[in-house]
């Protein structure tokens, strides 16, 4: 049986590299010289200033280690990373640190810098740090999906890491909560946009007649303001709809007696007025008088009132002029002016749009609208190529047969666009086996097409609808929401800290620390937070 062979003694074991020898000591320091000791772990406080302090001797400083170690202190965290390791990257802030000699550079590269303790200090989040630190070691950039996708571009781009180092995987999953965060960061600022209103209290100070006109706009803008104001947006909703039923009454043709189209023209007549006050009620108060004709509900309140006072002076044009010798050109003149007039009058149909001023429903259907714009315009792409593909189908099978209705591709239009819309009026139907064959292609395509938008609309409308509901009971002041208090941040925990565990990998260490500022300012009790022997060092 072999024996195991003694340890062979080393000549140097009680030498420690950069410590004075026990030779070269005075009797007085070799009565208070202690063997082993780590009297140079424990570091005074040095900053900036003190890089150039004459009173540190540079022949009286032992030589250590750790002078090709990077010591980085990041939001109260400690690492550890050898410079050969921090130089393979040599474009990040952490490669620049290690490559640089000049000590200026090495200052606007941190935001501290600890001269006894070798130590450079980053007012940075070192959650985010961990997984750069990381990514010195192995190469690959780690992303987390809990972080947020803002504040992690933020931090890396800082560090000079880019996003190509991460995997594959985990870039594309990110890239797309980037782009569902920009989305949603999109429609909130056009959503407050929207629910903001044009003139605020302050724009009417300094102006003339500052507070009666400020009081006119909230009597006729802000029905939440008073009870005046609600009886005033209740009676303007009322007024929309007798104009709506008195314009439809009169294409009946019972209504078109004399006393009864004296009825209805004196309707009109008081819902113009109406509309026609209310709407200088508005100009005239107004505080910024280029936002208010820009605005989208000025230009309706402008077509409410526009077709009666054209139509009105159309009629008196027409009464004004009878020449006899004019009479024919007056004739034909009189013949364009009624379709001109038939048509204003149709313009009074968009006083309906009025009630989206005072209706919640109608303002989320016009936003859903607006940001789904492209969804809607690729819906009408498809009815589109299915309108033209399925038509010229039907007219090269159906155009043989006598008395068919498909005698071009045109007059199929319609018969492909109802049966996309699987509505089937029945007027126009196919005749041949063929043609029902693509009849019936047609209509599955119109089942699956209809079918594909309503749910991302309908999912939008109600998310749209909660949202300006919401901002409606706040400001009818049934909702009151108070603002939570914010903690005050930590304002000195760069040089609070207590070492914590040590991680050892190959020839990077990681050293965390408990920050006791962050504990007081969660009201937390003191905790280390460290890496546990043996665990890895990312989660």
């Amino acid at each position: 049986m072999r024996h195991p062979t003694r340890r062979r003694a080393s000549l140097s074991a009680n030498l420690k590299i950069g410590a004075p020898r026990r030779c070269c000591l005075s009797p007085k320091e070799e009565e208070g010289y202690i063997p082993f000791a780590q009297e140079h772990l424990v570091k005074q406080w040095g900053s900036m200033h003190n890089i150039t302090d004459t009173g540190l001797d540079r022949h009286s400083t032992p030589l250590r280690r750790d002078q090709y170690i990077l010591n980085l202190n990041v939001g109260g965290r400690r690492f550890q990373m050898a410079c050969r390791v921090a130089a393979k990257y040599p474009v990040t802030r952490i490669g620049q640190l290690a490559l640089s000699t000049d000590p200026v550079k090495k200052m606007a590269l941190c935001d501290d810098y600890s001269v006894p303790g070798n130590e450079y200090f980053f007012d940075r989040d070192p959650l985010v740090f961990h997984y750069v630190f990381h990514f010195y070691r192995s190469g690959v950039m780690w992303i987390v999906g809990e972080m947020c996708p803002a504040n992690f571009m933020e931090e890396i781009e800082y560090w000079g890491v880019h996003l190509k180092y991460a995997q594959r995987c985990c870039r594309i999953l990110f890239e797309e909560k980037q782009d569902e965060l920009a989305e949603y960061l999109k429609v909130q600022r056009e959503l407050e946009a929207e629910l903001e209103p044009v003139e605020r209290e302050e724009h009417f100070e300094g102006k003339f007649l500052g507070e009666l006109r400020k009081a006119i706009w909230n009597l006729i803008e802000n029905p939440y303001s008073s009870i005046p104001a609600k009886i005033i947006a209740i009676m303007s909703s009322v007024f929309v709809l007798v104009s709506i039923v008195g314009m439809t009454l009169s294409t009946v043709e019972e209504m078109q007696h004399k006393a009864s189209k004296k009825c209805m023209e004196l309707v009109e007549t008081v819902c113009a007025v109406f509309f026609t006050l209310e709407y200088l009620m508005r100009l005239v108060s107004t505080a910024t008088w280029r936002q208010f004709l820009r605005a989208a509900f000025s230009a309706i309140d402008l077509v409410a009132i526009l077709p009666f006072y054209v139509q009105l002076l159309f009629e008196n044009l027409g009464e004004g002029d009878g020449d006899y010798h004019e009479e024919l050109h007056k004739m034909r003149s009189v013949g364009k002016l009624g379709k001109v007039l038939k048509l204003i009058k149709l313009m009074r149909i968009f006083r309906i749009l009025k009630l989206a001023r005072h209706s919640t429903g109608l303002r989320a259907f016009g936003f859903t609208v607006r940001q789904c714009y492209q969804q809607v315009c690729c819906l009408l792409l498809f009815i589109a190529m299915g309108v033209f593909t399925f038509s010229a189908l039907m007219h090269s099978v159906e155009h043989d047969v006598p008395g068919t209705n498909f005698t071009s591709i045109p007059d199929a239009w319609w018969w492909a666009a109802v049966s996309l819309s699987t509505v089937g009026y029945g007027d126009t139907v196919p005749d041949t086996l063929l043609g029902r064959m693509v009849a019936f292609g047609c209509i599955s395509f119109g089942i699956i097409l209809n079918g594909m938008p309503i749910s991302i609309l309908y999912n939008k409308f109600s998310d749209y609808y909660a949202k300006l509901k919401s901002h409606e009971n706040e400001t009818s002041g049934s909702l009151k929401m108070g603002a939570l208090p914010r903690l005050p941040p930590p304002t000195d925990f760069l040089r609070e800290g207590d070492a914590g565990q040590k991680q050892q990998h190959g020839s990077v260490t990681c050293l965390f620390s408990w920050n006791p500022a962050w504990a007081i300012a969660r009201n937390q009790p003191p905790q280390r937070a460290g890496v546990p022997r043996g665990r890895a060092l990312h989660p």
